[in-house]
């Protein structure tokens, strides 16, 4: 065979794919070591219900084919996302973030050590996360005091700002209340601390599954479904799962495996109701027929769009669901402490404020770790501003 003739012969080629099968392989498997080192192996994704407690999960008439449905119909679902939404998102202009530091209260556990003196106070620690102190019980609601909501610690919606009471310096809490088992309500990290108390947690059914994994043992888990109430102290403090239009999930598979719920508290003297997350339903009218009026109403106002607007109430809808549960004082929440929307960080506050103004609705807006106490106090006090207002003077 001729040196030209040889010259002329291509060298047989690898298949291309081949490379590009070793190129997928690898991605996959440096994201699951990726995955499961960031995730604590996987666990803060949870667990899944079993025995029992999905006997009693199933007993639930809202409970069928393996998921929990809202009463009103399947209306969880996002209307979307679509292209309008993605490119709100990858492209919208709005300030999600503070652009400086949020003033937080000074000397948080201090002011904790004193009791109430009216009976009622109320102490916003972020997102959802409150301190009620009701006729001489204290009860914590959705504490998340970890860096993000997310199942990964290096990725993920990441707070504003610290916790404005370190969670060493809260106090001893008669009951700890869960909405649902999204990653911005119930926190691996903050249960798993609590765990050490002896405190009892108050959850909707098949969130147990989550907290006994996390550490926190079988006779202090109370699972209730909606219209279940428990009592402490002899009956001095009423707590009722009342309902919630959400759904719920942690990962890829669970969607709607366990329920969530609003709560309500009832002392002998004050009541109030904390809304967890929820869109516009008609039961908060039956919550205010059998449980209203209320001192004060804690609800959702962030995480608001149309695209969602039937699983997250926004300012307008909140303000619809506090009259309707015959609310007389309305704490906003869910608000102030991660970017998980599409508008500006304090847009909730500002479309809060000005239509509970044109409606006279009676507002209170703390600083972060402010206590207040709701039948005495008016603290509509616009801090939010202040942020702004600081960023331009100090501008060149």
């Amino acid at each position: 065979m001729s040196n030209a003739f040889q010259s002329s012969v291509r060298p047989k080629r690898r298949g291309w794919w081949r490379y590009s099968l070793w190129g997928v392989g690898l991605g996959v498997a440096l994201g699951g070591v990726l995955t499961w080192t960031t995730t604590e192996g996987l666990q803060s994704f949870g667990a899944s219900a079993k025995g029992a407690r999905l006997e009693r999960m199933k007993a639930s008439p809202r409970y069928k084919d393996g998921v929990f449905a809202n009463t009103a119909g399947d209306r969880v679902a996002l209307n979307g996302p679509g292209w309008g939404v993605m490119k709100e998102m990858l492209f919208g202009t709005q300030q999600r973030t503070p652009p400086a530091p949020l003033p937080m209260a000074r000397d948080v556990a201090a002011a904790l050590a004193k009791p109430p003196e009216t009976g009622l106070r109320v102490t916003w620690l972020g997102h959802s996360t409150l301190l009620v102190e009701i006729d001489g019980f204290r009860v914590l609601t959705d504490p998340i005091w970890g860096e993000r909501a997310s199942p990964s610690t290096i990725a993920g919606p990441k707070r504003f700002h610290p916790p404005p009471l370190p969670l060493e310096a809260l106090p001893e809490v008669d009951a700890v209340l869960l909405s649902h088992d999204h990653y911005d309500h119930l926190d691996m990290p903050t249960i798993r601390a609590l765990a050490s108390r002896q405190v009892t947690f108050y959850a909707p059914l098949g969130v147990g599954a989550h907290l006994e994994a996390w550490g926190v043992p079988a006779e202090r888990v109370v699972e209730l479904d909606w219209w279940q109430e428990v009592s402490l102290g002899e009956g001095r403090l009423r707590m009722v799962a009342t309902p919630a239009q959400h759904f719920s999930g942690r990962g890829l598979t669970d969607r709607n495996s366990t329920s969530w719920t609003s709560w309500t508290l009832l002392g002998p003297q004050h009541r109030v109701f904390f809304s967890g997350d929820t869109g516009l339903t008609d039961e908060f009218a039956e919550v205010g027929r059998r449980f209203g009026p209320f001192d004060v109403t804690m609800f959702e106002v962030g995480a608001f769009h149309p695209s969602w607007g039937s699983i997250h109430l926004g300012p307008h809808q909140a303000l619809q669901a506090h009259e309707m549960v015959r609310g007389r004082v309305l704490l906003p929440i869910h608000w102030g402490t991660f970017n998980l929307a599409l508008h500006a960080w304090d847009a909730p506050a500002n479309e809060l404020v000005a239509e509970a103004r044109e409606k006279g609705v009676s507002l209170l807006t703390p600083i972060l770790g402010q206590p207040v106490e709701p039948t005495r106090e008016r603290a509509e006090t616009a801090w939010w501003s202040s942020v702004q207002a600081a960023v331009a003077e100090d501008a060149p």
